[in-house]
């Protein structure tokens, strides 16, 4: 959420590199059975969906921003009702921040859903108003054709209203990556990522990297049994002192 600050949630958060279309795309994921990926709406997370176990949930803060360029550039008052509606589900958000996801989601239901309905209902309207060529049309139908993904946060507390976290966090990776094309093989590639998504996903769960990667590359040589890996994953880990 730009300019209005992430959420602390107590899930367990992991970031992971999915190869889709040739392209290693990260993706903020919750390890569970059946996930729910926020996605950019880069056309080839469409592939995620089969199997019909994988969510797609769009950004509402990729959505925001074509509304937005449109109203710098033209000062559209259909852009500026837009970006208002949008900033009213960022103040719920506000005041959820922190809290238990069956509470963020009860919440959304009770306040946001209104205000979702109304808004797609008065979107439609102005589509069949303004000129069909043009920014705010673009923007209208992006999000109109986004908008059961844009919806997905109403139905599941522990999704966040946009990408912007991941983006975030990814940054330190994006500013590298004319170094990653020095990795020395696809194979060295595929780890470097591995590496990349052990770190990251030790941040977001609040541990600091170079002790958590440290440890657990220690404890492996001193041979952790294979079949209680999951205890070294960034949300399961503690310290050896505290464990000891």
């Amino acid at each position: 959420m730009t300019g209005l600050g992430t959420d602390r949630i107590r899930q367990p958060r992991s970031i992971s590199t999915v190869r889709i279309a040739r392209l290693s795309v990260p993706l903020l994921i919750w390890p569970t059975s059946a996930a729910s990926f926020r996605s950019t709406g880069y056309p080839g997370f469409d592939r995620l969906r089969d199997g019909g176990t994988i969510q797609l949930a769009a950004c509402w803060a990729h959505a925001r921003r074509k509304f937005y360029e449109v109203q710098q550039a033209t000062a559209s008052p259909v852009a500026t009702e837009a970006l208002r509606r949008v900033a009213e589900l960022y103040v719920i958000e506000a005041a959820i921040r922190g809290q238990t996801a069956e509470a963020r989601q009860s919440m959304r239901r009770s306040k946001s859903l209104p205000l979702v309905t109304a808004m797609k209902a008065w979107l439609e309207m102005q589509l069949a108003q303004i000129p069909p060529r043009g920014g705010l049309a673009d923007a209208t139908r992006y999000a109109l054709s986004r908008w059961d993904a844009l919806c997905c946060f109403l139905n599941d507390g522990r999704i966040e209203l946009d990408t912007n976290t991941v983006e975030r966090a990814i940054r330190p990776v994006t500013l590298g990556r004319k170094n990653h094309l020095f990795a020395g093989s696809d194979g060295g590639a595929q780890r470097w990522a591995t590496v990349c998504s052990l770190i990251t996903t030790a941040k977001l769960n609040d541990v600091e990297p170079f002790t958590y990667l440290k440890d657990i590359l220690e404890r492996m040589s001193a041979g952790h049994p294979m079949s209680r890996l999951d205890q070294l994953l960034p949300w399961n880990w503690r310290p050896a002192t505290i464990l000891n």
